[in-house]
């Protein structure tokens, strides 16, 4: 790698929304977006719920000429997919990890836990550079109000973190894409930037065009549901770019842009949500002396505080999967006591026809309560690992806090 160098990189991300029979007009929008993409010739572009490896494929085919280097990420007992691909130069390690909480199985309407949320990671080599480029999917909201999911959300959002800081330590640069299903200043939002140090593109542009506010689910498109948004005029913005660099690499957005509800050529959007399409610069950064320290009165950081909110969220989703084992097991107990009865009659000879019909669903309410049971314990073992991890961190970052600040008075006595 040269001392000197210079590096731009254009960077596209979208929820592409491709569920089979459910969302419309999803073979146009696919076509129209390999157009699009053809058209644009980005270098990296990532794509998410692309559930249909069909439906990859075909983008695939239309992309060969100008994104040689694809790949598409499994996942879930449906093979939704997490895709991306990168123009000119080939992937040279790729991975996933599918998160430990992915919401509840019995909720089939909202489907989370059945695609099996995950993240995707990519290395490349550019310019000498090794660069490790993420793409991720958490949790859906559904319902702020009353949302029965924050804790799996801050939970994916810490492994997803916790997965960052483990592969990313080779690396000279880190992207990740991304549809993170949380608002700016929501907590796991704050976690995943203060554990991995990563900047938000919107808030570090130099120039941004698009929607208000850098929006990514907006009133204006055509298959947003609208009651959803009702809340929010100007929208939400839960879709990422999300970069940083080592030291002596220095990173920064040129340009941010979306697209505000629509498809940029065609008219009609490529999804429910809307693409980011960033142009990120990459060079050498000469070493620089930071500033003397201030020595004012200790301040607790933000790292300290968001661990802190974290933990306790954590802890709250804790004691509301305790509730619910506790509430299945006392379920399985009575259908045992139930199913005991029914035997007793049977081999007393009272078989009555009312004897029979409660035999099945009480055999049914027994087997039922005993899968709810054993997904909640796996829950409240998921939780309790991110909660054990959590505090480890925080007790480190406390003892880093307390060591610096005691450091303090020695180095003003030896300036004295």
């Amino acid at each position: 790698m040269k001392p000197n160098f210079s590096l731009r990189l254009r960077v596209f991300n979208l929820n592409f929304w491709g569920i089979l029979y459910w969302s419309k007009h999803r073979v146009d929008r696919l076509q129209r977006l390999g157009d699009f993409l053809n058209i644009e010739s980005f270098d990296l572009a990532l794509l998410e719920e692309v559930w249909s490896e069909q439906d990859f494929e075909s983008l695939r085919q239309k992309l060969l000429p100008t994104y040689p280097a694809a790949h598409y990420f499994r996942r879930g007992c449906r093979r939704a997919g997490l895709s991306s691909r990168e123009k000119k130069h080939p992937i040279q390690e790729l991975t996933q990890h599918v998160y430990t909480l992915n919401g509840y199985p019995y909720m089939i309407h909202h489907g989370d836990w059945f695609s099996g949320k995950a993240v995707g990671l990519v290395v490349l080599h550019l310019s000498g550079l090794v660069f490790n480029a993420y793409v991720t999917h958490l949790h859906a909201e559904y319902n702020r109000q009353k949302d029965i999911y924050l804790a799996h959300r801050v939970a994916q959002a810490w492994e997803l973190a916790q997965f960052i800081h483990h592969t990313s330590k080779r690396a000279d640069v880190v992207l990740l894409c991304g549809d993170l299903n949380l608002h700016p200043k929501d907590l796991g939002c704050r976690l995943l930037k203060e554990w991995t140090g990563l900047q938000d593109a919107y808030l570090e542009t130099q120039d941004f065009r698009g929607c208000d506010e850098g929006c990514t689910m907006v009133p204006q498109n055509c298959y947003v549901n609208q009651q959803e948004l009702e809340p929010y005029p100007s929208g939400i913005r839960i879709d990422y770019v999300l970069y940083k660099a080592v030291s002596g690499i220095y990173i920064s957005c040129k340009t941010l842009k979306t697209t505000t509800g629509h498809d940029p050529h065609n008219g009609t959007p490529f999804s429910d949500h809307e693409a980011l399409m960033a142009t990120l610069y990459v060079r050498h950064s000469p070493p620089q002396h930071s500033p003397s320290p201030t020595h004012g009165p200790a301040e607790v950081s933000p790292l300290i505080t968001v661990l802190k909110e974290a933990w306790t969220e954590l802890g709250l989703g804790m004691a509301q999967a305790h509730w619910w084992a506790a509430f299945a097991s006392c379920v399985i107990g009575l259908g045992l006591l139930l199913l005991v009865l029914l035997c007793a009659l049977v081999a007393g000879g009272q078989t009555g026809e009312v004897t029979w019909l409660l035999l099945s669903p009480s055999v049914g309410l027994v087997l039922g309560a005993g899968a709810v049971y054993l997904f909640h314990m796996k829950e409240i073992k998921g939780l309790c690992k991110a909660q054990a991890e959590l505090q480890h961190v925080l007790r480190r970052a406390k003892e880093a806090q307390d060591l610096s600040v005691v450091s303090q008075p020695a180095q003003q006595e030896d300036r004295a």
